[in-house]
This record gives structure tokens, sequence and C-alpha cells, in this order.
């Protein structure tokens, strides 16, 4: 698979790379919820072993 083309792709609505598992649009539904209170999104990934996002600010 190309990831090279993932990235930029990766909030946009009903964009998955896994088809027959989920529709792609959990990622945009947190974004936009994320950033409606100000908040951000960090995401690092090794690619084909982990992907880790961190949603900020975390509330306590």
């Amino acid at each position: 698979m190309n990831y090279s083309g993932i990235w930029p792709r990766i909030f946009d609505p009903f964009f998955t790379t896994k088809p027959e598992e989920g529709s792609g649009l959990d990622r945009e539904i947190v974004k936009k919820s994320v950033e409606k209170h100000s908040g951000k999104i960090e995401i690092t990934s090794v690619i084909g072993q982990r992907t880790c996002m961190v949603l900020l600010p975390i509330a306590v």
C-alpha cells in the first residue's frame, strides 16, 4: 500500500483503507468535535505497526 497519499486524507469523510470494516466517518466526527472545543489532534504512527492519536486539551 502507498502510505504517502493517506496522511493528507485521514480526516476526509468516508476515507478508509479498510472498506469492508468501516465507513470512514469516525475520524472526521472526532476532529470536528475536538476543534469545536478548541482542541487539536496529534498523530504519531509507525507504518504497519501502530498509530496513536492524542486529543488535546484533556479536561480534568
